[in-house]
């Protein structure tokens, strides 16, 4: 390993955007289907990345509202992958700790493919190792309306109510996490993609260059060295902070 990263200042939680798995496929002439089984073989190597440095929370951006736009064909392929995937890991992720948690509107979702997903998360609940949330046909915008709307019920009902950032975080869909500290994007795009667009306000951003099939160890410690490397003032200057540390 060529990137020598601090433990003791390890990011609680790491949120991924995984992209760059068709153009990936593309690229070795390969169709787009390959890059994604690819790409699960990835989020293995990441997820045993993440406990063996004790990462506490990992949520990966799995498959947002807008791909259901994408040629019907490969997101049927993609459910099924999804599913193979849940079965396959199923045992090993227990061995491991790791609980899962599902964001997104699973709704939308193949019954087949809520069922599956729903099996485990009840069997994996008891877990307290690392997290692993999987934002499924999410929306960030979606996510926020629908908070929006659940408040106004409220207000409806109650009359008066102190509308505050903790009451408001309270109904989004991660309001049992904690905010990201580093959102990585692979495959060298430099944009949000309506990814937890309330929770990364004050997220470090990384930007990989590597497509998400060749995203590895080294890429993720160096992303994490990176973030190390920053300074996280929250609106307070150099000063208070050194300050607060005396």
């Amino acid at each position: 390993m060529n990137v020598e990263i601090n433990k003791n200042n390890i990011p609680k939680h790491i949120a991924i955007i995984m992209d760059g798995n068709g153009r990936w496929a593309k690229e070795k002439g390969k169709k787009r289907f390959f890059g994604h089984i690819e790409g699960v073989k990835a989020v293995k190597k990441i997820v045993e990345s993440c406990i063996k440095i004790n990462i506490k929370y990992l949520t990966l951006f799995t498959f947002s509202k807008e791909n259901w736009k994408r040629p019907r064909r490969e997101v049927n392929m993609l459910m099924n992958l999804f599913i193979a995937t849940i079965k396959e890991n199923k045992h090993h992720l227990l061995s491991k700790k790791v609980k899962i948690n599902i964001i997104g509107s699973i709704e939308d979702l193949p019954k087949n493919c809520q069922i599956a997903l729903k099996e485990m998360v009840l069997a994996t609940k008891n877990n307290s190792g690392l997290t692993l949330t999987l934002a499924l046909s999410y929306s960030s915008r979606f996510e926020i309306l629908e908070a929006v709307k659940k408040i106004l019920e409220l207000k409806i009902n109650k009359k008066q109510i102190d509308l505050t950032e903790k009451l408001f975080e309270s109904y989004l869909q991660t309001y049992n996490l904690p905010e990201p500290e580093l959102l990585i994007r692979t495959s060298g795009e430099k944009r949000i993609s309506n990814f937890l667009l309330w929770q990364i306000a004050f997220s470090e951003l990384y930007f990989s260059k590597k497509k998400w099939p060749d995203f590895d160890e080294e890429e993720l410690y160096m992303a994490i060295f990176e973030y190390q490397k920053r300074e996280r003032r929250f609106g307070k200057t150099t000063e208070q902070i050194n300050n607060e540390i005396i």
